[in-house]
């Protein structure tokens, strides 16, 4: 099997875990149709993203002891709704908006940097370093991290804030290094990296850009 099996189902099977909570403890406030809606649709679109431009990393073969293992690890993002749905805690107005505000700007920042890098290289191989990849090499992570701080915010527990720092330290980071690596291959690699963040955009080089595009 592929690792992204493992993945997609996980995606799949989001709404439905969900849905479920709330029929198992009878909770259908505004915040789990909300928590519904964001990690629902978020899964959907891994879906239709994995199908119009998919990401080569996860196209790698696994045994399938390893993709059940990846399944499992992968739950660990449904603590979040279980926390929030079994629990009485009824999240602000205030509190609502900026979790949904954090996961449509992760959502934008990962899915369309992903297309930005799929069909780059679908016709020019090598180092991007405009667009989504001007300020930061990672945007794609950025966003991915944002979306689950999003449905962290809505959970109202400490322990979903730990899981998304587990996963970017463990995963995130790592993956991040390992890309570092791969690039400096480009001899403009250096120069790339000094002006960019790894992960957080450098607004410096970002505003030297725009106004040199001015200038220009």
């Amino acid at each position: 099997m592929k690792i992204k099996h493992a993945i997609n189902l996980h995606k799949v099977l989001t709404f439905i875990f969900v849905l479920a909570l709330m029929a198992i403890y009878n909770n259908f406030a505004i915040a789990p149709w909300v928590y519904l809606a964001l990690h629902g649709t978020y899964g959907i679109l891994w879906l239709i993203k994995d199908r119009l431009y998919p990401d080569q990393q996860w196209e790698e073969e696994i045994p399938i002891p390893v993709g059940i293992v990846t399944f499992f690890l992968l739950g660990a993002y449904w603590v979040a709704p279980f926390l929030l749905i079994s629990s009485s805690f009824e999240p602000s107005a205030p509190l609502i908006a900026a979790a949904i505000a954090t996961n449509i700007t992760g959502v934008f920042l990962h899915y369309a940097s992903d297309a930005q890098k799929y069909y780059t290289l679908k016709y020019r191989k090598g180092l991007i370093t405009e667009g989504f990849f001007s300020g930061s090499r990672n945007t794609n992570y950025l966003g991915e991290i944002l979306i689950y701080l999003g449905f962290a915010l809505l959970a109202g527990h400490w322990l979903p804030f730990v899981i998304l720092g587990a996963f970017t330290a463990g995963v995130f980071l790592p993956n991040m290094r390992k890309k570092d690596q791969s690039l400096s291959r480009y001899p403009e690699f250096a120069a790339y990296q000094q002006r960019t963040g790894l992960l957080l955009p450098n607004l410096g080089s970002l505003f030297s850009a725009e106004k040199a595009v001015k200038n220009g």
